[in-house]
């Protein structure tokens, strides 16, 4: 990691930096364009709620952002350093900084929950079985998760799940959790409970959080900064109430289609 550039980024304020990024897909008359010239910046140490309709780039820049797509232009910095020039030992070294809490949690089924929070301490780390003990139920004390180590993801709820997956991206104090439809399959009362724990444990470590839903309005109520995307056009806001005085057509139609904004 170039600790000058990683220096500079945190002073900034700034954790990831989209600049002229273009995606799409498909090519001719079926290419859809997902993401066009778009630039934006995500805050260090605050949530960003990335939103929008199916099918409109959320999932994607997320995936971008990990590396794990290219995009067709543009430069998409991380921490200072841009992820679409890393090189494979570079990238996986940069990841060691990201927490990512999937759309189904992808906990493994062979494996009880305490093993399942403590398997990247025993991948990417060097810590002793007490060390990892101690870690681990540390972060079951903090979840609400105690008593719960020893079953398996079939035993656990929806809800329970997504505690169990967020505990393990937190393993590795991530500096960066990306969250993909978090909430998905839960009833809305699981739902405001995981909402209020995503913001609680934001706000008492202090990572980076990116959150990607189409849960909306009730998502933005996590956010310092929305991200909207729509037909290709993307915009910022820093509260709800701002979208629908979008100058961008399409932005303005998802506030009054979807969100029931008028103005």
């Amino acid at each position: 990691m170039n600790t000058v550039r990683q220096a500079e980024t945190e002073e900034s304020g700034t954790a990831v930096r989209f600049v002229e990024v273009s995606k799409s897909f498909g090519r001719g008359l079926k290419r859809n364009k997902v993401l066009q010239a778009a630039t934006f910046s995500i805050p260090a140490g605050k949530t960003t709620v990335i939103a929008g309709g199916s099918g409109q780039g959320k999932s994607v820049t997320l995936k971008l952002i990990l590396g794990l797509l290219k995009p067709d232009s543009g430069q998409i910095q991380v921490f200072g350093q841009d992820v679409t020039r890393l090189g494979f030992n570079a990238l996986r070294e940069l990841r060691m900084q990201f927490g990512v809490l999937f759309q189904g949690s992808a906990l493994f089924d062979s494996l009880n929950v305490f093993e399942n929070i403590a398997l990247p301490l025993r991948e990417r780390t060097k810590l002793t079985e007490e060390e990892i003990r101690h870690k681990v139920e540390t972060t079951l004390e903090q979840l609400g998760l105690l008593g719960h180590e020893e079953k398996f993801p079939a035993q656990l709820s929806g809800g329970m799940k997504k505690r169990v997956g967020l505990a393990r991206a937190l393993q590795l104090e991530p500096k960066l959790v990306l969250f993909d439809e978090p909430t998905t399959g839960l009833d809305p009362v699981m739902t405001k409970e995981i909402y209020e724990l995503f913001s609680s444990t934001q706000k008492r470590l202090g990572y980076t959080a990116m959150i990607v839903s189409h849960d909306v309005p009730q998502i933005f109520s996590l956010a310092d900064q929305i991200i909207l995307l729509n037909k290709g056009e993307l915009d910022t806001f820093t509260d709800a109430a701002q979208i629908v005085h979008s100058q961008k057509g399409p932005i303005r139609e998802f506030a009054q289609t979807v969100m029931g904004f008028t103005g």
